[in-house]
């Protein structure tokens, strides 16, 4: 079966994010330096430090980031979210509430019509994350 990973794109913070995210949600987290890659002599000096990859993996959770850009540049979309499912009604409310500090409640954790306990924000970085926890009926 295929499984669909979410990819973060940021402007130079991509390692300050992916902490973050590791503070809230825990796991192991991996970083790749332009610096430390084969694309090191092709790279300005200033990029050296910017982060090429990185991987955060918890169990069935994988996330993974970047401070590389194509060729436009940066830009925020409001166009991807996240989806995290969560194991229990007390692990969404843990996670809400530290994915969403310094950021913004835009949907209260609350009982939805199929059964679930849902909440939706943005964090303090520009993503928009969708908790989920599936009650048993």
């Amino acid at each position: 079966m295929a499984t669909i990973f979410s990819y973060l794109t940021f402007n130079g913070n991509c390692r300050d994010a992916m902490q973050f995210y590791k503070s809230c949600l825990g796991g192991e987290l991996v970083f790749q330096t332009v610096g430390e890659s084969p694309l090191s002599e092709k790279m300005p000096a200033q990029m050296k430090d910017c982060v090429l990859h990185s991987t955060l993996t918890k169990g069935a959770l994988t996330l993974m980031a970047s401070d590389m850009v194509g060729d436009k540049g940066w830009e925020q979309g409001n166009s991807v979210s996240l989806v995290l499912y969560c194991d229990s009604e007390e692990q969404i409310r843990q996670y809400y509430a530290l994915l969403s500090n310094e950021g913004k409640q835009t949907h209260p954790i609350e009982n939805t019509f199929w059964g679930a306990l849902f909440g939706g924000l943005t964090d303090k970085f520009g993503n928009h994350w969708l908790l989920h926890f599936q009650q048993n009926n």
